[in-house]
Protein backbone atom coordinates (compact mmCIF):
# COMPACT_ATOMS: atom_id res chain seq x y z
CA UNK A 1 0.00 0.00 0.00
CA UNK A 2 1.11 3.56 -0.69
CA UNK A 3 2.45 5.54 2.25
CA UNK A 4 -0.26 6.86 4.56
CA UNK A 5 -0.19 8.87 7.79
CA UNK A 6 -0.50 6.22 10.54
CA UNK A 7 -3.26 8.20 12.29
CA UNK A 8 -5.22 9.06 9.15
CA UNK A 9 -8.71 8.35 10.53
CA UNK A 10 -8.00 10.39 13.67
CA UNK A 11 -6.77 13.31 11.58
CA UNK A 12 -10.01 13.33 9.62
CA UNK A 13 -12.04 13.03 12.83
CA UNK A 14 -10.40 16.24 14.10
CA UNK A 15 -10.84 17.99 10.75
CA UNK A 16 -14.54 17.10 10.72
CA UNK A 17 -15.06 18.42 14.25
CA UNK A 18 -13.45 21.73 13.28
CA UNK A 19 -15.67 21.95 10.22
CA UNK A 20 -18.80 21.29 12.26
CA UNK A 21 -17.89 24.09 14.67
CA UNK A 22 -17.71 26.57 11.79
CA UNK A 23 -20.57 28.13 9.86
CA UNK A 24 -19.09 26.96 6.55
CA UNK A 25 -21.05 24.84 4.11
CA UNK A 26 -17.96 23.68 2.21
CA UNK A 27 -14.36 23.06 3.20
CA UNK A 28 -11.36 21.36 1.63
CA UNK A 29 -9.77 19.22 4.34
CA UNK A 30 -6.82 17.79 2.49
CA UNK A 31 -4.80 18.20 -0.72
CA UNK A 32 -2.60 15.60 -2.39
CA UNK A 33 -0.26 15.90 -5.36
CA UNK A 34 2.19 13.52 -6.96
CA UNK A 35 5.08 15.50 -5.52
CA UNK A 36 3.76 16.14 -2.00
CA UNK A 37 5.37 14.22 0.83
CA UNK A 38 3.19 12.26 3.24
CA UNK A 39 3.32 13.92 6.66
CA UNK A 40 3.18 11.67 9.69
CA UNK A 41 1.02 13.87 11.87
CA UNK A 42 -1.11 16.16 9.73
CA UNK A 43 -3.25 16.60 6.63
CA UNK A 44 -3.07 19.88 4.76
CA UNK A 45 -5.36 21.77 2.39
CA UNK A 46 -3.22 23.70 -0.09
CA UNK A 47 -4.91 26.54 -1.94
CA UNK A 48 -3.81 26.67 -5.61
CA UNK A 49 -1.60 29.65 -6.47
CA UNK A 50 -3.64 30.13 -9.62
CA UNK A 51 -7.22 29.06 -10.27
CA UNK A 52 -7.32 25.73 -12.13
CA UNK A 53 -9.09 25.94 -15.45
CA UNK A 54 -11.36 23.06 -14.44
CA UNK A 55 -12.38 21.60 -11.09
CA UNK A 56 -13.46 18.03 -11.77
CA UNK A 57 -15.95 17.33 -8.99
CA UNK A 58 -16.55 13.71 -8.05
CA UNK A 59 -19.42 13.90 -5.57
CA UNK A 60 -20.27 10.58 -3.94
CA UNK A 61 -20.93 8.80 -0.67
CA UNK A 62 -17.57 6.98 -1.16
CA UNK A 63 -18.83 4.00 0.82
CA UNK A 64 -16.35 2.86 -0.43
CA UNK A 65 -14.66 4.43 -3.49
CA UNK A 66 -14.71 1.87 -6.32
CA UNK A 67 -13.07 1.25 -9.66
CA UNK A 68 -16.14 2.85 -11.27
CA UNK A 69 -15.28 6.09 -9.48
CA UNK A 70 -11.67 5.64 -10.57
CA UNK A 71 -12.62 5.25 -14.23
CA UNK A 72 -14.79 8.38 -14.13
CA UNK A 73 -11.90 10.46 -12.77
CA UNK A 74 -9.23 9.08 -15.11
CA UNK A 75 -11.56 9.37 -18.12
CA UNK A 76 -12.06 13.07 -17.43
CA UNK A 77 -8.35 13.70 -16.81
CA UNK A 78 -7.55 11.95 -20.12
CA UNK A 79 -10.05 14.07 -22.08
CA UNK A 80 -8.33 16.76 -24.21
CA UNK A 81 -11.02 19.23 -23.11
CA UNK A 82 -9.72 19.08 -19.57
CA UNK A 83 -6.02 18.84 -20.36
CA UNK A 84 -5.66 22.24 -22.03
CA UNK A 85 -4.34 24.93 -19.73
CA UNK A 86 -5.81 28.40 -19.40
CA UNK A 87 -4.25 31.13 -21.57
CA UNK A 88 -1.81 33.60 -20.09
CA UNK A 89 -2.91 37.00 -18.87
CA UNK A 90 -6.65 36.90 -19.39
CA UNK A 91 -8.33 40.28 -18.71
CA UNK A 92 -9.09 39.28 -15.13
CA UNK A 93 -5.49 38.22 -14.50
CA UNK A 94 -3.44 40.94 -16.20
CA UNK A 95 -4.04 43.75 -13.67
CA UNK A 96 -2.94 41.46 -10.87
CA UNK A 97 0.42 40.41 -12.23
CA UNK A 98 -0.45 36.77 -12.75
CA UNK A 99 1.70 35.59 -15.62
CA UNK A 100 2.12 31.85 -15.28
CA UNK A 101 -0.17 29.51 -17.13
CA UNK A 102 -3.06 28.19 -15.07
CA UNK A 103 -3.23 24.51 -14.18
CA UNK A 104 -5.48 22.45 -16.42
CA UNK A 105 -7.52 20.41 -13.97
CA UNK A 106 -7.75 19.71 -10.29
CA UNK A 107 -9.88 16.85 -8.97
CA UNK A 108 -12.25 17.51 -6.07
CA UNK A 109 -13.53 14.49 -4.13
CA UNK A 110 -16.63 15.78 -2.35
CA UNK A 111 -18.44 14.08 0.53
CA UNK A 112 -21.79 15.44 1.70
CA UNK A 113 -22.27 15.12 5.45
CA UNK A 114 -25.00 16.00 7.92
CA UNK A 115 -23.96 15.31 11.48
CA UNK A 116 -20.67 13.47 11.82
CA UNK A 117 -21.49 12.55 15.43
CA UNK A 118 -24.32 10.23 14.35
CA UNK A 119 -21.96 7.55 13.07
CA UNK A 120 -23.43 7.02 9.60
CA UNK A 121 -23.45 3.44 8.33
CA UNK A 122 -21.97 1.26 6.99
CA UNK A 123 -18.71 3.29 7.29
CA UNK A 124 -18.34 6.40 9.43
CA UNK A 125 -17.43 9.68 7.75
CA UNK A 126 -13.79 9.73 8.99
CA UNK A 127 -13.30 6.24 7.57
CA UNK A 128 -14.80 7.32 4.24
CA UNK A 129 -12.47 10.32 4.14
CA UNK A 130 -9.52 8.05 4.83
CA UNK A 131 -10.59 5.81 1.94
CA UNK A 132 -10.89 8.92 -0.24
CA UNK A 133 -7.24 9.65 0.67
CA UNK A 134 -6.22 6.17 -0.51
CA UNK A 135 -8.34 6.65 -3.63
CA UNK A 136 -6.74 10.04 -4.36
CA UNK A 137 -3.31 8.44 -4.31
CA UNK A 138 -4.52 5.88 -6.85
CA UNK A 139 -5.73 8.67 -9.18
CA UNK A 140 -2.42 10.52 -8.98
CA UNK A 141 -0.41 7.34 -9.52
CA UNK A 142 -2.31 6.48 -12.69
CA UNK A 143 -2.09 10.07 -13.95
CA UNK A 144 1.69 9.86 -13.71
CA UNK A 145 1.76 6.46 -15.42
CA UNK A 146 -0.43 7.65 -18.30
CA UNK A 147 1.72 10.72 -18.87
CA UNK A 148 4.89 8.64 -18.80
CA UNK A 149 3.43 6.23 -21.37
CA UNK A 150 2.50 9.13 -23.68
CA UNK A 151 5.92 10.78 -23.49
CA UNK A 152 7.85 7.51 -23.70
CA UNK A 153 9.83 8.28 -20.61
CA UNK A 154 9.70 8.78 -16.91
CA UNK A 155 7.22 11.29 -15.61
CA UNK A 156 7.66 14.02 -13.05
CA UNK A 157 5.09 15.89 -10.99
CA UNK A 158 5.20 18.77 -13.48
CA UNK A 159 4.24 16.42 -16.33
CA UNK A 160 0.94 15.15 -14.99
CA UNK A 161 -2.26 16.67 -16.28
CA UNK A 162 -3.88 16.57 -12.83
CA UNK A 163 -2.41 19.30 -10.63
CA UNK A 164 -3.70 17.56 -7.55
CA UNK A 165 -6.63 16.06 -5.71
CA UNK A 166 -8.63 17.85 -3.02
CA UNK A 167 -10.70 16.03 -0.41
CA UNK A 168 -13.61 18.12 0.84
CA UNK A 169 -16.87 18.01 2.76
CA UNK A 170 -20.11 19.94 2.42
CA UNK A 171 -23.37 20.19 4.32
CA UNK A 172 -25.30 20.97 1.15
CA UNK A 173 -27.51 18.13 -0.14
CA UNK A 174 -28.12 19.20 -3.76
CA UNK A 175 -25.85 19.83 -6.73
CA UNK A 176 -26.89 23.44 -7.26
CA UNK A 177 -26.24 24.29 -3.61
CA UNK A 178 -22.90 22.46 -3.62
CA UNK A 179 -21.78 24.32 -6.74
CA UNK A 180 -22.72 27.64 -5.16
CA UNK A 181 -20.82 26.79 -1.98
CA UNK A 182 -17.70 25.92 -3.99
CA UNK A 183 -17.97 29.01 -6.19
CA UNK A 184 -18.39 31.42 -3.28
CA UNK A 185 -15.61 29.92 -1.16
CA UNK A 186 -12.22 31.52 -1.77
CA UNK A 187 -10.36 28.22 -2.05
CA UNK A 188 -10.05 28.07 -5.86
CA UNK A 189 -9.57 31.79 -6.49
CA UNK A 190 -5.80 31.63 -6.31
CA UNK A 191 -3.17 33.74 -4.58
CA UNK A 192 -1.15 36.34 -6.49
CA UNK A 193 2.12 36.19 -4.57
CA UNK A 194 3.71 33.30 -2.67
CA UNK A 195 3.52 35.11 0.70
CA UNK A 196 0.05 36.55 0.20
CA UNK A 197 -2.92 35.10 2.13
CA UNK A 198 -5.88 33.45 0.38
CA UNK A 199 -8.13 36.39 1.27
CA UNK A 200 -6.07 38.71 -0.92
CA UNK A 201 -7.78 37.35 -4.04
CA UNK A 202 -11.49 38.06 -4.16
CA UNK A 203 -14.22 36.61 -6.34
CA UNK A 204 -14.08 39.83 -8.38
CA UNK A 205 -10.44 39.52 -9.44
CA UNK A 206 -10.16 35.75 -9.59
CA UNK A 207 -10.35 33.71 -12.77
CA UNK A 208 -13.36 31.50 -12.15
CA UNK A 209 -12.78 27.79 -12.53
CA UNK A 210 -15.29 25.77 -14.50
CA UNK A 211 -16.85 23.11 -12.27
CA UNK A 212 -17.36 19.79 -14.04
CA UNK A 213 -19.47 17.27 -12.14
CA UNK A 214 -18.59 13.64 -12.86
CA UNK A 215 -21.84 11.73 -12.50
CA UNK A 216 -23.56 8.56 -13.58
CA UNK A 217 -26.67 8.40 -15.77
CA UNK A 218 -28.86 7.61 -12.75
CA UNK A 219 -27.81 10.94 -11.21
CA UNK A 220 -28.75 12.80 -14.37
CA UNK A 221 -32.27 11.39 -14.08
CA UNK A 222 -32.53 12.61 -10.50
CA UNK A 223 -31.23 16.09 -11.28
CA UNK A 224 -34.11 16.73 -13.69
CA UNK A 225 -36.80 15.07 -11.57
CA UNK A 226 -39.33 17.84 -10.80
CA UNK A 227 -40.18 16.30 -7.40
CA UNK A 228 -36.97 17.83 -6.04
CA UNK A 229 -38.08 21.34 -7.04
CA UNK A 230 -41.31 22.29 -5.25
CA UNK A 231 -43.41 25.18 -6.51
CA UNK A 232 -41.88 24.94 -9.99
CA UNK A 233 -38.48 26.05 -8.68
CA UNK A 234 -36.24 24.09 -11.07
CA UNK A 235 -35.16 27.16 -13.07
CA UNK A 236 -34.42 29.19 -9.95
CA UNK A 237 -32.32 26.32 -8.57
CA UNK A 238 -30.47 25.19 -11.70
CA UNK A 239 -29.93 28.46 -13.59
CA UNK A 240 -27.06 29.43 -11.23
CA UNK A 241 -25.67 25.90 -11.40
CA UNK A 242 -25.43 25.75 -15.19
CA UNK A 243 -24.05 29.29 -15.27
CA UNK A 244 -20.70 28.07 -13.90
CA UNK A 245 -20.90 24.27 -13.93
CA UNK A 246 -21.45 21.41 -16.35
CA UNK A 247 -22.24 17.71 -16.13
CA UNK A 248 -20.04 14.93 -17.48
CA UNK A 249 -22.37 11.94 -17.44
CA UNK A 250 -21.01 8.40 -17.63
CA UNK A 251 -23.49 6.03 -19.20
CA UNK A 252 -24.70 3.29 -16.89
CA UNK A 253 -25.74 0.39 -19.08
CA UNK A 254 -27.61 -2.30 -17.17
CA UNK A 255 -31.09 -3.72 -16.77
CA UNK A 256 -32.23 -0.77 -14.65
CA UNK A 257 -31.14 2.04 -16.98
CA UNK A 258 -31.10 0.51 -20.44
CA UNK A 259 -28.38 0.42 -23.08
CA UNK A 260 -26.25 3.24 -24.45
CA UNK A 261 -28.69 4.02 -27.26
CA UNK A 262 -31.55 4.48 -24.78
CA UNK A 263 -29.51 6.78 -22.59
CA UNK A 264 -28.42 8.93 -25.53
CA UNK A 265 -32.06 9.03 -26.63
CA UNK A 266 -33.01 10.43 -23.20
CA UNK A 267 -30.61 13.34 -23.70
CA UNK A 268 -32.07 13.92 -27.17
CA UNK A 269 -35.55 13.99 -25.65
CA UNK A 270 -34.45 16.66 -23.16
CA UNK A 271 -33.12 18.73 -26.05
CA UNK A 272 -36.31 18.23 -28.05
CA UNK A 273 -38.51 19.81 -25.39
CA UNK A 274 -38.88 17.36 -22.51
CA UNK A 275 -36.74 19.54 -20.26
CA UNK A 276 -39.05 22.51 -20.79
CA UNK A 277 -42.03 20.30 -19.98
CA UNK A 278 -40.71 19.47 -16.51
CA UNK A 279 -39.81 23.09 -15.69
CA UNK A 280 -36.27 23.42 -17.01
CA UNK A 281 -34.50 25.11 -19.93
CA UNK A 282 -33.48 23.38 -23.15
CA UNK A 283 -30.18 25.28 -23.29
CA UNK A 284 -28.98 23.45 -20.18
CA UNK A 285 -28.45 20.40 -22.37
CA UNK A 286 -25.52 22.23 -23.97
CA UNK A 287 -23.80 22.00 -20.59
CA UNK A 288 -24.12 18.21 -20.49
CA UNK A 289 -21.74 15.73 -22.09
CA UNK A 290 -22.38 11.99 -22.24
CA UNK A 291 -19.41 9.61 -22.20
CA UNK A 292 -19.00 5.86 -22.52
CA UNK A 293 -19.18 3.82 -19.32
CA UNK A 294 -18.05 0.27 -18.75
CA UNK A 295 -17.48 -2.03 -21.69
CA UNK A 296 -19.80 -4.97 -22.27
CA UNK A 297 -17.19 -7.44 -21.02
CA UNK A 298 -16.44 -5.47 -17.84
CA UNK A 299 -18.05 -6.25 -14.51
CA UNK A 300 -20.78 -4.02 -13.12
CA UNK A 301 -19.21 -2.16 -10.21
CA UNK A 302 -21.05 -0.67 -7.26
CA UNK A 303 -20.43 0.05 -3.59
CA UNK A 304 -23.19 -2.42 -2.74
CA UNK A 305 -21.33 -5.19 -4.58
CA UNK A 306 -18.19 -4.29 -2.63
CA UNK A 307 -19.96 -4.64 0.70
CA UNK A 308 -21.54 -7.92 -0.40
CA UNK A 309 -18.12 -9.30 -1.37
CA UNK A 310 -16.60 -8.33 1.98
CA UNK A 311 -19.43 -9.93 3.95
CA UNK A 312 -18.93 -13.11 1.92
CA UNK A 313 -15.13 -12.83 2.32
CA UNK A 314 -14.90 -13.16 -1.45
CA UNK A 315 -11.56 -11.40 -1.87
CA UNK A 316 -11.22 -12.32 -5.54
CA UNK A 317 -14.54 -10.62 -6.29
CA UNK A 318 -13.44 -7.62 -4.24
CA UNK A 319 -10.28 -7.16 -6.34
CA UNK A 320 -12.32 -6.47 -9.50
CA UNK A 321 -14.43 -3.86 -7.69
CA UNK A 322 -11.85 -1.71 -5.90
CA UNK A 323 -8.14 -0.96 -6.22
CA UNK A 324 -5.47 -3.10 -4.58
CA UNK A 325 -4.72 -0.51 -1.88
CA UNK A 326 -8.43 -0.17 -1.15
CA UNK A 327 -8.67 -3.94 -0.67
CA UNK A 328 -5.85 -3.73 1.87
CA UNK A 329 -7.42 -0.79 3.69
CA UNK A 330 -10.83 -2.45 3.93
CA UNK A 331 -9.37 -5.71 5.24
CA UNK A 332 -6.91 -4.12 7.67
CA UNK A 333 -9.62 -1.91 9.16
CA UNK A 334 -12.30 -4.59 9.28
CA UNK A 335 -14.76 -2.52 7.25
CA UNK A 336 -18.11 -3.91 6.07
CA UNK A 337 -17.45 -7.38 7.53
CA UNK A 338 -20.51 -7.22 9.80
CA UNK A 339 -22.48 -4.81 7.68
CA UNK A 340 -26.21 -5.48 7.66
CA UNK A 341 -27.11 -2.30 5.72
Amino acid sequence: MARLPPNLVTLFELALKNFEKSDSTFRVLCYLSASSAVAADTILAETPRRPPKHVLVLDSSFNPPTLAHHRMAISALSDPRYRAKAPRDTPAEAPHGISETSAASRVLLLLAINNADKAPKPAAFPQRLAMMYVFAQDILAESVEKRAAETGGESTAADINCEGVDIAVTTEPYFHAKAQAIATSDFYHGVEEPNQPESAVSIDNAVESDQVYLTGFDTLIRIFNPKYYPNNSMKASLDPFFAHARLRVTMRTDDDWGDAAQQIAYLDELRAGKLEEVGGRTEWVDRIEMVQGRKDDEAIVSSTKVRDAVRAQDWEALRVLVGADMVSWIRENGLYANDDV
